[in-house]
């Protein structure tokens, strides 16, 4: 295969490929959308997969407190979340310990939104991560009032893939990765789905 090199990125070297592989999707878009949040030092994730879980550790590694949501119940999540370097981790009907600053939110779920502007002081930013989301519901005007905004992310440049693959390996970013071979794609997006995958779900085509 020829691929224009304007196009292409360095891989890493010294992560096998089951674990660089999270970085292609989850870690670039991940990073794209930590950058769209600022510099915040209270930073809130909602929905702590496959992304979450590497764009926290570049988030501690630059200062910041990370607050991790999941769903109702999902104490395995949260203990993840902990694992990977969140300061504090519940569900998404609490309330964050602090206010945060921007938070990102993951999860494919509009609802998640106005709980996310609830959740950010005035000034702050909401970043939707997610390339599809359910429908955002209604929410009061008074809840992104104060100039909180709230924004999506779409793409990434080169400049970004360049940069993140670059402090993967200074920060010693690690993955969790879970590993289906090419004939079990559809269980792994099935157990993805469902909320049941912690770190990021991995097709193998060879062998």
């Amino acid at each position: 295969m020829v691929a224009d090199e304007r196009a292409c990125l360095v891989l890493p070297e010294g992560y096998p490929d089951l674990h660089v592989a999270p970085f292609l999707c989850a870690g670039l878009i991940g990073y794209r959308a930590l950058r769209m949040a600022g510099d915040a030092p209270n930073l809130g994730i909602y929905g702590f997969g496959a992304a979450a879980h590497i764009v926290v550790q570049v988030a501690v590694h630059r200062g910041q407190k990370v607050f991790g949501f999941t769903r109702q119940g999902d104490v395995a999540g949260q203990e993840f979340a902990r694992k990977m370097g969140a300061s504090w981790a519940g569900s998404t009907d609490q309330m964050p310990p602090e206010e945060l600053d921007a938070a990102i939110i993951f999860a494919p779920a509009g609802e998640l939104v106005p709980i996310a502007l609830r959740h950010v002081r005035k000034g702050g930013t909401v970043v939707c991560g997610g390339i599809h989301m359910s429908d955002i519901p209604s929410f009061p005007y008074s809840l992104l009032w104060g100039e909180r905004v709230l924004r999506s992310v779409a793409n990434l440049t080169h400049a970004d893939g360049v940069e993140f693959l670059r402090l993967a390996p200074e920060i010693g970013i690690r993955t969790e990765v879970e590993m289906h071979p090419l004939r079990e794609a559809n269980e792994a997006l099935s157990r993805l789905r469902a909320g049941q995958v912690h770190g990021a779900a991995v097709i193998s085509i060879a062998g």
